[in-house]
């Protein structure tokens, strides 16, 4: 789909923004140490956690700091509590917005993240209010290296479980179903293909389509929310239109 597919790039691109601003460690920390408290501090055997550690690595977040955060989230250190929720809420134009959180403290970040939407002309709604508006789905990119035919990588992924794949620009991407995302991101790996990158995410089932110059101002508010710490992913149905 592709206002995902432009969101997604634009996602990519603010986050290696985040980490030249030094809030990235922070949010792949709390991504971590909420894996390890899920599903324990073994990475062999926690998937989300081996993904979240493989994430922090890629953008350089210290070996001390990855198995200090597992510590504090199994127990065996001391530290903040933290839980996960999930903000809903309309950006401008009617653009549907969802906000994975990470926080320690529900009040403040409920009162900071309605006051960004205040601020840039959306507002911050009940639970469920844009939710059917998504699909959870597991996405898995796969370089476009020579030697992988786009019918070869449909066969390999189909019979491993997933749904379907889809020819983006620099990328093919496997689309699965949450329950069987971890099957079929490993089995593509035991085949020596190469995943650049696996997640669960919500991508939109419908999307609304603004001009370039309409989009400014959900951009501005897209780009605000992901700025703010306890904000671990922004999903927006945006489809940004080029104009001649």
């Amino acid at each position: 789909m592709a206002g995902h597919s432009k969101w997604h790039n634009i996602q990519r691109r603010k986050g290696k923004q985040d980490a030249i601003r030094g809030q990235l460690f922070t949010k792949l920390s709390r991504d971590i140490y909420n894996a390890a408290k899920e599903g324990g501090g073994n990475p062999e055997t926690n998937f989300r956690l081996r993904v979240a550690i493989e994430k922090a690595k890629q953008n350089n977040v210290p070996n001390d700091n990855i198995q200090r955060t597992i510590a504090k989230a199994t127990g065996s250190m001391p530290g903040v509590h933290y839980e996960e929720a999930v903000y809903e809420g309309y950006g401008p134009h009617g653009v549907a917005v969802m906000l994975e959180i990470v926080t320690d403290n529900r009040n403040r970040t409920a009162a900071d993240i309605r006051h960004i939407f205040s601020k840039r002309g959306g507002n911050l709604g009940e639970t469920g209010c844009v939710a059917w508006m998504f699909e959870r789905i597991g996405r898995i990119s796969i370089e476009k290296a020579a030697g992988i035919e786009l019918d070869d990588l449909i066969l390999a992924a189909l019979e491993l479980g997933a749904d379907d794949v889809r020819e983006e620009s620099d990328e093919f991407v496997v689309v699965t179903a949450p329950e069987v995302f971890t099957q079929v991101r490993d089995g593509l790996e035991a085949q020596k293909l190469p995943v650049q990158d696996a997640e669960i995410t919500y991508e939109p089932k419908t999307t609304v389509p603004l001009s370039e110059d309409q989009a400014e101002s959900v951009l501005d508010l897209l780009d605000a929310l992901s700025e703010h710490d306890d904000v671990q992913n922004v999903y927006a149905n945006l489809e940004v239109t080029e104009t001649a």
